[in-house]
């Protein structure tokens, strides 16, 4: 036993986790969670309970999910990565009729960061190879609050599509508001509150998001890019090359094999 404070004989603590049987139960529950993640995690051919308007070849939902409704009028491309925890609706709720159209259209390539939310009570559209940084929110929805004696909660909403077009990229915890239309190429600022017009080639940013830089087909980027331009692999770089210049850079020990 070891003293306390006031130098009186106390029992020390056994921690558990430290003994063998602790780490074997770690790793058998961690064992556990990874296959769970890989056996529950949705796709095209083991797609569960959900039946998809469509639902392109590669594409994944990973495990665990947020909420998803409304799917069959969900259409999801090929190779999108649904991170965990992303919520995907269709409708106002469950079990709607919404008619012949889908109304959550995914493109190919997309990728949707943990924690994100796609609500879609009305159209929403996102265009091929846009990429979201987690706890990103896209809604065709927002509360209206014409009667100031009413509960904003209890008043119809008002609903307007929203479109984002391919390839832009969504930083982490943006929020893209009702009547969006977002352009090609474009980058949403982390936490920026996007709504209106957004042009092509663009950057946004603030909340509310206004145009921080745009490109220009002379001038190119104005304001100008200050950061110097990410060199490219060169080619004949194997992916067995780039694994293990990662690890080296990683640990700091030893050299990469030469190319």
């Amino acid at each position: 036993m070891a003293p306390d404070e006031y130098g009186e004989r106390v029992p020390k603590s056994k921690n558990t986790f430290s003994s063998w049987r602790g780490r074997i139960v770690q790793r058998a529950v961690h064992a556990g969670w990874a296959w769970l993640q890989r056996t529950a995690s949705v796709t095209p051919e083991r797609p569960g309970r959900f039946r998809f308007g469509a639902m392109g070849t590669g594409t994944r939902l990973a495990f665990p999910l947020g909420t998803v409704f409304g799917e069959p009028w969900i259409q999801l491309g090929a190779h999108c990565i649904i991170g965990e925890q992303v919520t995907l609706t269709a409708g106002l709720m469950p079990d709607l009729d919404l008619g012949a159209e889908p109304i959550l259209r995914i493109g190919d390539g997309v990728v949707l960061g943990r924690g994100s939310h796609v609500i879609a009570d009305t159209t929403v559209t996102i265009g091929s190879d846009c990429y979201f940084g987690p706890y990103v929110y896209v809604t065709s929805t927002n509360h209206s609050y014409d009667d100031p004696h009413e509960p904003i909660g209890k008043q119809w909403p008002r609903m307007d599509p929203v479109s984002i077009g391919p390839g832009c990229w969504v930083g982490t915890g943006a929020v893209i508001l009702p009547g969006a239309r977002i352009g090609r190429n474009v980058v949403v600022a982390a936490g920026a509150v996007v709504r209106g017009v957004v042009p092509d080639h663009s950057v946004v940013a603030g909340a509310p998001a206004r145009v921080v830089r745009k490109w220009d087909p002379v001038e190119g980027w104005q304001p100008p890019i200050r950061t110097p331009a990410p060199v490219p692999i060169p080619d004949g770089v194997t992916p067995e090359q780039l694994l293990a210049l990662a690890e080296w850079d990683a640990g700091g020990v030893g050299e990469p094999e030469s190319a």
